[in-house]
């Protein structure tokens, strides 16, 4: 059966501005302010460490040492305020409703740890229409690792050689790559002007356009 994978942040929601106030939720305690706005929305979007390195790149006496130290504790500060901010993307959760509908399989196959993406998919109401979730310490190997995504189709029930990933990075787009599965990036996101230029097999304004590319990619379910 085909398989529709999601990328988590910065293509099912916009989970940015709960990750930028834990990032300056660990620099106020280190005495520094906020070092991180509205403007980083692009960066939060690659990770918690991405995020501690621009920050701590505006400021001086600081190093890959105090990321690494760093780096539970805004997970920590991630994890007690995880949807303040968050909000699904218009049309997504309708996408995936009328994907499954069809007869696909949906999943979700991210690079936020599993527990942080259990949670927040919970708490945004949604979990229980994906088939399968698994993050960046599901397996010994993360994305851009063909793996993640093939084992995220196995554990919903599909057919790994009929997939596709939906995302908004160069990580998705060089798995998708790796795994000689076409790919679909968002423009939407905060780096959707750059999704031209990693010439993925197709590329969505809105999700109301899903649907047309899932079938002309990979055919129907």
């Amino acid at each position: 059966m085909a398989t529709v994978v999601f990328d988590l942040d910065g293509t099912l929601a916009d989970t940015s501005g709960d990750l930028l106030a834990a990032a300056n939720a660990c620099f106020r305690d280190l005495g520094l302010g906020d070092l991180l706005d509205a403007a980083d929305k692009g960066t939060a979007l690659k990770g918690g460490r991405a995020m501690l390195r621009l920050g701590f790149s505006r400021v001086t006496g600081f190093d890959e040492t105090h990321v690494d130290a760093q780096y539970q504790p805004l997970l920590d500060a991630y994890a007690r305020a995880i949807d303040t901010h968050t909000f699904l993307y218009d049309g997504a959760m309708d996408a995936v409703r009328d994907l499954k509908a069809a007869g696909y399989k949906v999943a979700i196959c991210t690079n936020k740890p599993e527990g942080l993406a259990e949670t927040l998919m919970t708490s945004l109401g949604v979990r229980d229409e994906f088939a399968a979730l698994l993050g960046a310490d599901t397996l010994p190997v993360r994305k851009p690792d063909p793996e993640h995504l093939f084992e995220t189709v196995r554990r919903a029930g599909g057919d790994p050689a009929r997939c596709l990933l939906v995302g908004d990075t160069v990580t998705d787009r060089d798995t998708s790559k790796n795994a000689g599965m076409p790919s679909i990036l968002v423009t939407f996101g905060p780096s959707g002007d750059d999704m031209a230029a990693l010439q993925p097999e197709g590329m969505i304004n809105h999700y109301s356009e899903l649907m047309d590319e899932v079938r002309r990619l990979i055919g129907p379910a």
